[in-house]
């Protein structure tokens, strides 16, 4: 297994435009939730020397796991006054950090959790959150790549939640008995504002199926957004990978905190 401090050796030869948040103002580390009968893995941070409850941001993770990006992506909310919990979704299946290339990882570890747990423990991270100095009342989520899908389908799933922004999450696929349902298939489900945060030129999630997202959005009369970047690809937020796009990640983490302060957390 990798060091805390490393990037997940799928995610291929780091590029120098990685983003270090210094822990200076903030508490963060590891911690453990219960859920289902299991302790899962968790990273967390949290804005130090304040008082009351804080508004809750669930990180859901890439295909890699959660690793030093996700982990920094929790100590600069934590900056911006929230507790960030990152939860390791595939501590049953397997560690993402024993595959070396994202076909294998993607067939032998990730295909393999099923959402229905996925999305079950993400309720467990908020009660964790809740009992932890969060405020309940205020749980908003976040998640990239793998985890942008989940937050679609999370937005569907958790009555509680106030605000979700997704990050190029795939919005059509192949069901599967793992993943019976895709963000396209609960448009008339959300409980809660959805953005996305998408590519122009992203081949894993192309334009059709974004055009597709908007129209089943639109028929549901959701509270929903869709951003797309012209000239950007997929993981344009990774800035420890050469998908980076620092215009397009900086304006995203921008209108995610909009979007937060807009929908989800005034104080109840």
């Amino acid at each position: 297994m990798t060091e805390k401090t490393e990037f997940a050796p799928a995610a291929g030869p780091q590029a120098d435009t990685v983003v270090t948040t210094p822990n200076a103002a903030i508490s963060a580390g590891e911690t453990s939730i219960p859920t289902q009968g299991d302790n899962m893995p968790a990273y967390y941070a949290r804005p130090q020397d304040v008082e009351g409850s804080l508004p809750i941001v669930i990180v859901i993770q890439e295909i890699f796991g959660v690793h030093e990006h996700i982990r920094d992506l929790c100590r600069r909310l934590a900056l911006e006054g929230y507790l960030a919990v990152a939860p390791e979704l595939y501590f049953r299946q397997g560690d993402p950090n024993d595959y070396s290339d994202i076909p294998t990882l993607f067939s032998n570890l990730v295909t393999k959790v099923p959402d229905a747990q996925v999305l079950a423990d993400l309720d467990h991270v908020a009660n964790w959150a809740s009992r932890n100095g969060g405020d309940p009342h205020r749980l908003l989520a976040t998640g990239f790549c793998w985890g942008g899908r989940i937050s679609w389908l999370y937005a569907a799933h958790n009555p509680q939640l106030k605000a979700a922004v997704a990050w190029y999450g795939k919005l059509v696929g192949e069901k599967t008995l793992n993943s019976p349902k895709h963000p396209v298939d609960i448009a008339t489900d959300l409980n809660a504002p959805v953005l996305g945060l998408y590519g122009a030129d992203d081949t894993s999630i192309p334009q059709d199926t974004v055009e597709t997202m908007r129209h089943a959005l639109r028929a549901a009369n959701a509270t929903a957004e869709i951003v797309v970047y012209p000239g950007v690809g997929h993981a344009f937020n990774a800035d420890y990978r050469p998908s980076y796009h620092q215009e397009s990640a900086q304006d995203g983490w921008q209108r995610m905190l909009a979007w937060f302060s807009q929908y989800g957390v005034k104080k109840s």
